[in-house]
């Protein structure tokens, strides 16, 4: 599928922050169909037991994509929400330090909520972890009273990556 741009990325959010030395600094992509996507890999430091990721970064991955999906089809500045809820299904084992791509797609977007359907694969296709999760939309000064979007979502690094291919 074909990318058609790339969001920015924060200074210390876990799934995005460029600065969060701990963080998965995910890179995010609008892609053709209105989706998000993103290619990464957790690492050693994100697992439960080993050889496996902790459910709550699965959650986290997860919860990210969703609201970068509205992003995908609005404008990053004004499209900002809070979780309202958020229901995760783990269907296999997620390693880390193993390529994975994430998925993101608004499904119903009003006024005042946005949903969206999310998914964790593999390169081959298979779904490892999805989810199904409900923001309030909401100003982003209402969210963040000490920090200014602009400031925080600052890193825009462009790439190579053109399209994004799984089996």
């Amino acid at each position: 599928m074909k990318v058609v741009g790339k969001q920015h990325n924060s200074k210390m959010c876990m799934v995005c922050g460029l600065d969060n030395e701990y963080g998965l600094r995910a890179p995010f992509y609008n892609m053709e169909d209105g989706s998000v996507m993103t290619l990464f890999k957790y690492r050693e430091q994100h697992q439960s037991y080993p050889g496996r990721v902790h459910g709550g970064l699965i959650t986290a991955m997860l919860d990210e994509m969703g609201l970068r999906a509205l992003w995908a089809n609005e404008q990053e500045e004004s499209a900002w929400g809070v979780t309202f809820s958020l229901d995760t299904k783990y269907r296999k084992p997620v390693p880390y330090e193993v390529d994975l791509i994430g998925k993101g797609i608004v499904t119903k977007n009003t006024s005042k909520f946005t949903v969206t359907e999310t998914s964790i694969l593999d390169l081959y296709g298979n779904v490892l972890a999805n989810g199904t999760i409900k923001y309030i939309k909401m100003d982003v000064d209402k969210i963040s009273e000490n920090v200014s979007v602009h400031d925080e979502m600052c890193y825009l690094v462009e790439d190579d990556v053109k399209e994004i291919n799984f089996k």
